[in-house]
């Protein structure tokens, strides 16, 4: 995407993918590669699962938004600095207007207290969810994430609950569901809930897209839910990383 909108641009423009899987490293690796890119003359980096939070404290600053959300997507090298950026809450709700306009904000369901989650959280209530239900492998986070949106956001719209099913009990059913953890990718395939829980009328966005249509969009189509896709939010946070590095 960023080399053909060079060319587009009339800029030349090189990405290389830097893939931890491949040499089975961690983000114990991030130091030694940051300061290679450095030395290399990178403009940045793009910073993906799971590295956007264990990359925070090796940056020199930090925008607004990468510390309001806790993590950081897009690393720019300028002046002798490293600042740290998150468009991924702006590239999610690019895609998911363009693709669900009018959605029902009413009551959202989003998976995943993490990176990703965390922009998209601050991303949906802006965009005026009147009531947020987190969820997360780990409850301590989704609680924590909860309580530190509510200081945030006006209205005290957010909770965390302990497992899918739990979020979608009550006399409010979800008009939405968000899924923002690694769960459907390639390396990692599954469903992040019971297929169940998914009924018609609900929207179901979806941030995996390796591959694009995930056991969860199959599952949400075929019980006539309105998905988006998460290839539009790679397009989406890519643009404003494209403006970034250029």
């Amino acid at each position: 995407m960023h080399e053909a909108e060079a060319a587009a641009q009339g800029l030349r423009l090189h990405y290389q993918l830097i893939d931890l899987d491949r040499t089975g490293q961690g983000v114990e690796a991030l130091p030694m590669l940051i300061g290679a890119a450095r030395t290399m003359g990178f403009a940045g980096l793009n910073i993906t699962y799971p590295c956007k939070q264990a990359v925070m404290p090796l940056l020199d600053e930090l925008s607004d938004e990468a510390r309001e959300m806790g993590a950081v997507n897009t690393v720019v090298f300028r002046d002798g600095r490293s600042h740290g950026h998150n468009t991924d809450g702006s590239g999610w709700r690019r895609g998911f207007e363009r693709t669900l306009p009018g959605a029902d904000l009413a009551h959202v369901v989003l998976l995943g207290a993490g990176g990703a989650g965390s922009a998209i959280a601050h991303a949906v209530l802006r965009m005026g969810a009147r009531a947020l239900v987190l969820v997360d492998a780990d409850p301590a986070r989704a609680a924590e994430a909860a309580a530190r949106l509510n200081t945030l956001h006006a209205g005290a719209r957010v909770r965390a609950a302990a497992a899918a099913a739990d979020a979608f009990a009550g006399p409010l059913p979800p008009s939405g569901l968000i899924h923002a953890t690694p769960t459907g990718m390639d390396k990692l395939p599954g469903m992040p809930l019971d297929a169940a829980l998914l009924r018609p009328g609900l929207w179901v966005s979806e941030i995996v897209y390796f591959p694009l249509e995930t056991a969860l969009l199959k599952a949400a189509r075929a019980r006539g839910c309105a998905v988006c896709d998460g290839g539009t939010m790679a397009v989406g946070q890519a643009l404003g990383a494209f403006a970034l590095f250029t």
